[in-house]
Parts: C-alpha cells; sequence; structure tokens
C-alpha cells in the first residue's frame, strides 16, 4: 500500500512539532509547512520542509504545487497554523483583530481551497482542522482567537457537505489545553489556575491528538466528516 503523504501546517510549533514527530515514526511521507522559526525534524526521502507565509494565497498555492512536485500527491491536509494574541475586546486593535483571522481562518481556507481539487481527482482524501474548546466556550480577553476558531468548525461543517460525494471527509479537533504549544506563553501561576478547572486536572499530551488524527485518516475513520471532536479533559462536552 503506497504511503499516505501528509500536510502538517505550523510544523514549527509546539502542537504542529509534536504532531510530526510523532508521524515520523510511522510510515508515512510527511509536507512539514513553516513560516519563520525552523522545524526541529531533519528532512529526508519521506520527509519535506516548506516555507510558505500561508495568508498569502499566491505563496499557497505555490506550497501545495511544490508538495505535490515532491511526492506526488497530498492524501491528509491538517490545518494546524494558528495564533492567540490575548485583550480585552475593546482593547483589540484592528490590526491585531485581522492578522489573527488571516492565519487562523484565511489560511485553513486557502489551503483547503488549493488541496482540495487534487483530493477530489483522487476520490479520496482527509482534512483535518485544529480549532479550540475556546471557540465553543468563549474565554475572557480572546475575543479575536475565538471568533476565528469557531469560523473554522463552520468552515469544516461546509466543507464536509461539499466533499463527502467524493470520498474526502472534513473534520475539526477541538482542543483543551495542552502541555505543548500556546501555553507556553502562559504564566505558571495562571497555568495552575486553568488546570484547576479541568475536570481531568491535568494538561493534555500531543498523543491524543495524535491517535485522534490516526484514527480519523484510517479506513474506519471514513464514516466520521463534518464533526467537531472534543479533546479537552471534560472542560467542554
Amino acid at each position: 500500500m503506497e504511503q499516505k503523504v501528509i500536510l502538517i501546517t505550523g510544523a514549527s510549533g509546539g502542537m504542529g512539532g509534536a504532531i510530526a514527530e510523532l508521524f515520523s515514526k510511522e510510515d508515512v511521507k510527511l509536507a512539514l509547512q513553516y513560516n519563520t522559526n525552523s522545524i526541529k525534524i531533519k528532512e529526508s526521502i519521506s520527509i519535506g520542509h516548506f516555507q510558505a507565509n500561508l495568508t498569502h494565497e499566491t505563496e499557497v498555492e505555490k506550497l501545495v504545487s511544490e508538495v505535490i512536485s515532491k511526492f506526488g500527491r497530498i492524501d491528509v491536509l491538517i490545518n494546524n497554523a494558528g495564533i492567540s494574541k490575548s485583550s480585552m475586546s475593546w482593547k483589540t486593535d484592528l490590526e491585531t483583530w485581522r492578522e489573527t483571522m488571516a492565519i487562523n481562518l484565511d489560511a485553513p481556507f486557502f489551503m483547503s481551497k488549493h488541496v482540495i481539487p487534487g483530493l477530489r481527482n483522487q476520490k479520496s482524501g482527509r482534512i483535518i482542522n485544529i480549532s479550540s474548546v475556546v471557540a465553543q466556550t468563549g474565554f475572557i480577553g480572546t475575543s479575536a482567537y475565538a471568533a476565528s476558531k469557531a469560523g473554522l468548525i463552520g468552515l469544516t461543517k461546509t466543507l464536509s457537505k461539499e466533499l463527502s460525494s467524493s470520498g474526502i471527509t472534513v473534520n475539526a479537533l477541538a482542543l483543551g489545553y495542552f502541555n505543548v504549544g500556546m501555553i507556553d506563553d502562559v504564566p505558571l501561576e495562571i497555568q495552575t489556575e486553568i488546570i484547576s478547572t479541568i475536570p481531568t486536572k491535568k494538561l493534555g499530551e500531543p498523543a491524543t491528538v495524535f491517535k485522534t488524527i490516526q484514527w480519523l485518516i484510517s479506513d474506519e475513520g471514513s464514516y466520521v466528516t463534518g464533526q467537531t471532536i472534543n479533546l479537552n479533559g471534560g472542560l467542554f462536552s
């Protein structure tokens, strides 16, 4: 069976890097996108690094073309790249709002738009969007982030309906608080407060995200589409 080609955006970040590291031990080919920060996993025959600013559609189109040129196809798109800049809604300036929307919502749309034609030609594929529990619950100081991640859930539902007849599934993972990624920017005392609100009383592990993605891209996951799968330690259900 031919190796799946998995394209992961934001592979230089905490969660993206952790997912990429776990997939690098599997029998797959990895296309790892980054913008300014470098990727820790070394390139090889089955692992490629691809630089692109995902907020520019022309760069996204070039990225997809380069991945297909190297690996011949794309089977799985994981829209993981994202940012969070915290401030109260009335203090959030337009530049911050637009930057958050561009990276968290425009980029997954651009990526999906340019990967979809290949998936439709293959009559198979998976798109997985990394959203957040904050999209479902809201959180003080995250108006732009919450809105962008909620928009991603809406995009997921629509794409799933548009693409189901082509054998393509589209799902979102709504992540709670994990021990990699954006949590690194949160002061330790606030991390302690956050953990106290989680029913399981602990931060999540990247392996949970990885194993969920593994299932979604397997043959057994082919009947699951248009869903928002909650990985949050019980914060929201």
